[in-house]
């Protein structure tokens, strides 16, 4: 549009200065008064018209100004707001890193805690078995420590028995 008017601006100020080359040849051939008036108001028109075409072309060169001044500033909001966006992002990203981070820490710990208290569980057991024959062998000494002490009451009562017998007789 802008060169479009520039266009017709200079189509209109190169008519008008051949019709001011007309007129004033008209004039040095003692052109009449009324055609000398009507080129006058001719003259005056296209002035006029000269002059809205270029205030035509000064205000639309202010609106298009004015609109890339928008859409720039519009850009640039947009642009800090994508900024913001990614430096928002970046500090979740390394929030989320140092949290899994830690985590992986913690399941580190925690396995090598596990690792252990299976070493120790199988220290344990081992001790168990050894603890378990020792009852058993403790159980068997028991129960051979009880069929003696049976027998040696068994006994004790036989002699008893037999002590009886023989102390009435050997007091007769």
């Amino acid at each position: 549009q802008l060169l479009e008017a520039k266009a017709s601006l200079s189509l209109a100020q190169a008519q008008h200065a051949l019709q001011l080359q007309q007129a004033k040849a008209q004039m040095n051939n003692m052109v009449p008064k009324k055609q000398l008036e009507q080129l006058q108001t001719s003259l005056r028109d296209e002035r006029c018209k000269a002059q809205q075409l270029q205030e035509n072309i000064h205000q639309q060169a202010e609106q298009t100004c004015r609109q890339l001044v928008r859409t720039q500033e519009e850009h640039e909001r947009l642009l800090q707001a994508a900024a913001e966006q990614a430096e928002g992002l970046e500090n979740n990203l390394r929030s989320a890193e140092a949290v899994l981070a830690e985590r992986a820490a913690q399941l580190k710990d925690a396995q090598a805690q596990l690792s252990q208290n299976k070493l120790l569980i199988e220290d344990l057991r081992e001790e168990n078995r050894g603890l378990a024959m020792a009852l058993q062998v403790a159980e068997l000494k028991q129960k051979s420590t009880e069929e003696k002490n049976q027998l040696l009451e068994e006994q004790a009562s036989a002699l008893k028995q037999l002590i009886g017998k023989i102390t009435p007789a050997s007091l007769s």
